[in-house]
């Protein structure tokens, strides 16, 4: 494999001195090569073995070891060896693989947000314990000169650990405030200052009681439901970006007859960039020169592939399917017609953003009552006694029990044990408040082609055929990259036939393959080539030596978990759409085979969101599903959205939620966890009220002391907890 490496090939140096080092005279080559790939159908220990064997036997490999959790192989060779050459290798093992971008991985390995609020945690944790034990000595009978020692020690324990714990809330809440809004935080940030402020000034006046175990307490259980619900967030932006990582923005450009690998962001309109078999345009151009098929069904849903030959336009996104084709970049950058969807998702995006949470709304009318009831308890208090210490005293204990605590894990602890359940069965929640607008949907709308059905074709009339057809077709099939001949070699192969023994077979891009079987010439490839009488259905043609024709057919097979997905939604309720860019034929047979009365095909991109508009204007919650470029828009401008793992970064970067599995039908499952975990949220936060109708009078009445708050704010917080369990 080494020896077919493409000598022009530019390397990358993983050694970082040698990036550091300046520029000199003499490059000195590199010596190794560090190569990743993602193997999403490896299961188990035996996967692993089989694997790091095969790569093992290939000349060139120093040394490769799978990680079973992230279902990657990491892969030291010689630098002539390249992750697309050991692709068919890990392919001929039986196991999937895709190239991964070392750089871009290397950037994200590391969650700096997760690791600070865990170090934040710990040190509010450290700092309470150590706080409690001291409140216990108080509360055991500690007097005088010894009560009054143990404050101070508390103090100095308690104000750099709060100012370090607590800078999130912090940070939060006066960038609320600088915009005159209320979020939760506002009234958490006061209870700790106002719990700080308080006990510094008894503890300066030698008084009984302090809340500095209370503000700490409050921090650590705060900080636990921050930290939980990061790490729900981040194992979706992990995921998110191992499968950015799957497309590697590289382009061939020719100068003077001169290959040169660059990134993409290099070319210049003008340009000659060559487009090898199976490589994605990474321009908008016209091409100059070859004859291929492109694969639309990314940008438009078309599931037969194109003919393209000189002159014609082709697009970003589309897929060379047979031939080399060299390609004029007529528009690069953000001026080609990828990027030119991207106006259409940023204004369909500004109509999400307008969606108010569940905690936001709660935030609304807890943050002014609470500061309400405190003010009113000071003013009344002090009204009463004309002491300010007592009145600031009792202002104090209503705002650290009136259960901050519990309000603010309400919403975390939910999501992050729907996350986790949901995890499970392979649906990764990326946005804070996908839950809440998922438990709101009342309209499905699923594109076609690569979502409700694989993109892929498959046989549908391979009985019809004799064994010598087959065997014929199967010697022709093999030698071609094109996705009906390949569908038709797997197809027969997998009837246990064996190729016919056909000689000098050649490929002729865009058109088919031939060959010589006894003196006479057999063709496999387009109706206008090889002859006969056209279908209506996709379908390639055989002409097996004896001028008769054979047709053999295709249809797009079914996504596993559809038929499921489909009936369950409909059955709990909810209207279903079928929204495609494909031909009126394969859409209407679809849409008949599953059930689904309202179906559009032949929708570009602008069509389906205007139909989300329109549904939404009508007052309809929707749920779209959908994977590829054309979809983008609509993913962004639907109520939620959900994305397969298998589709373009675009896609997936505009959904809510990823599907990583090949199976659909966790999705109606998803739609009845979303509503349970919303009426998780609301009991979280009946409960928090409930226990402050109890408790707030307590507070009011001067009867909270800081056991009292510490254990309330304990109580509450581990019973929002256990409840928001329930979902597992």
């Amino acid at each position: 494999m080494s020896a077919n490496a493409d000598p022009h090939r530019p390397h990358i140096a993983v050694c970082p001195g040698c990036i550091a080092a300046p520029d000199g005279p003499v490059e000195a080559a590199p010596t190794e090569a560090r190569l990743a790939l993602s193997l999403p159908t490896i299961h188990c220990q035996a996967c692993i073995s089989k694997v790091e064997r095969g790569l093992a036997d290939v000349p060139g490999i120093r040394s490769a070891r799978v990680n079973l959790t992230l279902k990657r192989a990491l892969i030291e060779a010689d630098p002539d060896l390249h992750a697309a050459d050991l692709i068919p290798v890990v392919e001929g093992l039986g196991y999937e693989a895709h190239e991964l971008d070392l750089a871009q991985l290397s950037s994200t390995q590391t969650d700096r947000v997760g690791r600070d609020l865990a170090m934040r945690l710990a040190v509010a944790g450290f700092a309470s314990m150590n706080v409690m034990l001291l409140s216990i000595s108080v509360w055991s009978g500690a007097s005088d000169a010894t009560r009054d020692m143990f404050h101070w020690i508390s103090a100095a324990i308690s104000l750099p650990a709060v100012a370090y714990a607590g800078k999130p809330f912090f940070v939060n809440a006066w960038s609320a405030l600088r915009v005159r809004r209320l979020n939760m935080d506002v009234p958490i940030v006061l209870a700790l200052l106002l719990a700080l402020v308080t006990s510094l000034w008894e503890t300066s006046l030698s008084g009984e009681h302090a809340y500095f175990d209370a503000a700490l307490t409050l921090t650590f259980f705060l900080l636990a439901g921050r930290y939980l619900d990061q790490r729900t967030r981040a194992v979706a932006r992990s995921a998110a970006e191992e499968l950015a990582a799957l497309e590697v923005p590289r382009a061939l450009r020719v100068v003077d007859g001169e290959e040169t690998e660059v990134a993409v962001t290099e070319l210049a309109i003008g340009d000659h960039v060559r487009v090898r078999p199976g490589g994605r345009m990474p321009v908008d151009g016209v091409i100059v020169e070859g004859q291929s098929e492109l694969d639309r069904s990314l940008l438009t849903g078309e599931t037969v592939p194109v003919f393209a030959s000189a002159g014609q336009v082709v697009s970003a996104g589309e897929v060379n399917l047979t031939g080399p084709l060299m390609v004029q970049a007529t528009a690069v950058g953000e001026e080609t017609s990828l990027h030119r969807m991207a106006d259409l998702v940023a204004i369909a995006e500004s109509g999400r953003s307008r969606y108010t949470s569940l905690a936001d709304k709660a935030a609304k009318l807890y943050a002014p009552g609470v500061h309400i009831l405190s003010a009113l308890a000071f003013v009344g208090w002090y009204l009463w006694t004309l002491d300010l210490r007592t009145a600031l005293n009792i202002a104090a204990a209503v705002l650290i029990i009136t259960c901050p605590c519990a309000l603010g894990l309400a919403v975390p602890a939910v999501t992050t044990a729907a996350s986790g359940r949901l995890f499970k069965r392979g649906l990764l929640i990326k946005n804070a408040t996908a839950l809440e607008r998922l438990a709101e949907v009342d309209t499905v709308v699923f594109d076609k082609t690569g979502t409700l059905t694989e993109g892929a074709p498959a046989v549908t009339n391979l009985g019809d055929h004799s064994r010598r057809d087959l065997e014929v077709a199967l010697a022709l099939a093999e030698a071609s990259s094109h996705p009906l001949a390949q569908a038709l070699a797997r197809a027969v192969q997998s009837a246990g036939i064996k190729p016919a023994r056909v000689s000098d077979v050649v490929e002729l891009p865009g058109f088919g393959t031939e060959g010589q079987l006894h003196d006479q010439t057999v063709r496999l490839g387009r109706l206008e080539w090889v002859g006969g009488t056209p279908v209506e259905a996709t379908a390639a043609y055989l002409d097996a030596g004896d001028g008769k024709i054979r047709v053999f057919t295709f249809a797009d097979s079914l996504r596993a978990g559809a038929e499921e997905a489909v009936a369950a939604l409909q059955a709990a309720g909810k209207q279903v759409v079928l929204l495609s860019g494909d031909t009126e034929g394969p859409v209407a047979a679809l849409a008949t085979r599953l059930g689904i009365a309202n179906w559009t095909s032949a929708a570009l991109p602008e069509d389906k969101l205007e139909r989300i508009h329109a549904l939404t204007a009508d007052g309809h919650k929707v749920l779209m599903v959908g994977d590829g470029l054309n979809d983008t828009a609509a993913l962004a401008a639907a109520h939620v959205s959900i994305s397969p793992a298998t589709a373009l970064d675009a896609a997936r970067v505009a959904s809510d939620v990823v599907l990583l599995g090949r199976d659909l039908a966790p999705i109606a499952e998803a739609c009845t966890t979303a509503q349970k975990a919303t009426r998780r949220i609301r009991e979280n936060f009946r409960l928090a009220t409930a226990y402050n109708v109890i408790a707030v009078p307590l507070a009011i009445a001067g009867l909270a002391t800081p056991l009292i708050a510490a254990l309330a704010m304990s109580l509450s917080s581990i019973t929002v907890s256990l409840n928001a369990l329930r979902l597992r």
